[in-house]
């Protein structure tokens, strides 16, 4: 197939996703995915006039549909339904963050299974990857409603996740939905350059390792601070440390924890998140990351030490 047969035919297959995801109203695809979308699709091309005797496209049209499994992507799973949240419209303004998830009957769901001490962990991250925040509302048991208290920072478009898992027999793994929250006002977005270092407070931290596309990597944090000669990582949600992994783009959700840790059933992440053999001993934390696509990568890690949680900030690249 010509050039322009192969556009013309993308250029149709493009806009038959989009009816289907406003039809839906549940897919989350932020504008600035629309150019990745595009790079990808003409990088597939490419792949396809090159590829040899073994591979097929039954294989290439199968690593795309991996991606219909990460998580962050949907306001709605197996049912479970995130509802439009209620919060600060503008920067600056303090108010009340508010929302719940209804059950595949229409009704609030006010029964958890606790997941790393708590019963549903909210993050929120701008479309940028800025202003990060990792919290735990407050449920009423009566009607369902989770609240917190909050004020946005900057303006910007956030994307906000639900991590979770209902009481219920059938639900084996957590859910992580997620909606967008538009906050009024200029802003301009924050150059996100590949980092392995952060400071916070202090504490000066380095992620070592590497990530590579469909392969499970082992990243250590490692933490000190200037005139302190030993520094020992707290326990904070069960775990040494807490790290979430963002898909540069469209914010995939990747959840990691410490592993090599006991841990129970109820511990378990589902197919998008990642929770493998890890060792953490002093000042140094380690988790097992399986990125899902080559790309860029933001990662967030929660550490606590003298009672106080911080969290340091990266930017990675996963090779193909």
């Amino acid at each position: 197939m010509n050039s322009l047969g192969k556009l013309a035919l993308y250029l149709v297959a493009l806009a038959a996703v989009f009816g289907l995801a406003f039809i839906a109203g549940k897919s989350l695809v932020p504008e600035e995915t629309v150019a990745t979308w595009t790079r990808e699709a003409n990088e597939s091309s490419g792949q396809h006039a090159e590829m040899g005797e073994g591979e097929t496209h039954g294989e290439h049209v199968a690593t795309r549909k991996s991606d219909r499994q990460l998580a962050g992507l949907s306001l709605e799973k197996d049912g479970y339904r995130l509802s439009t949240v209620s919060a600060p419209e503008q920067p600056d303004v303090r108010g009340e963050m508010s929302f719940r998830i209804d059950t595949p009957e229409g009704r609030p769901l006010t029964e958890y299974t606790r997941l790393h001490e708590r019963d549903l962990h909210l993050v929120v991250v701008r479309q940028d990857g800025d202003q990060y925040v990792h919290a735990h509302p407050t449920l009423n048991s009566k009607t369902g409603v989770w609240t917190i208290p909050w004020e946005w920072n900057e303006a910007g478009t956030y994307r906000i996740f639900v991590d979770f898992r209902p009481d219920s027999p059938e639900a084996k793994d957590n859910l992580t939905l997620a909606r967008n929250f538009s906050v009024s006002g200029p802003y301009r977005p924050s150059a996100r350059l590949v980092s392995r270092t952060d400071t916070v407070d202090g504490f000066d931290v380095e992620l070592m390792g590497s990530l590579e596309a469909g392969q499970t990597r082992t990243l250590t944090a490692d933490v000190k601070q200037a005139g302190s000669p030993h520094i020992e990582l707290e326990p904070y949600l069960g775990s040494t440390g807490h790290l979430v992994v963002l898909r540069e783009g469209d914010l995939a959700y990747l959840h990691a924890h410490p592993a090599g840790e006991p841990s129970s059933g109820d511990e378990n992440h589902g197919e998008t998140h990642e929770h493998a053999d890890s060792q953490s001993a002093g000042n140094q934390v380690s988790f097992e990351v399986m990125a899902p696509t080559p790309g860029r990568y933001l990662l967030y890690l929660d550490f606590k030490v003298n009672g106080v949680v911080r969290t340091a900030q990266f930017v990675m690249e996963a090779t193909r």
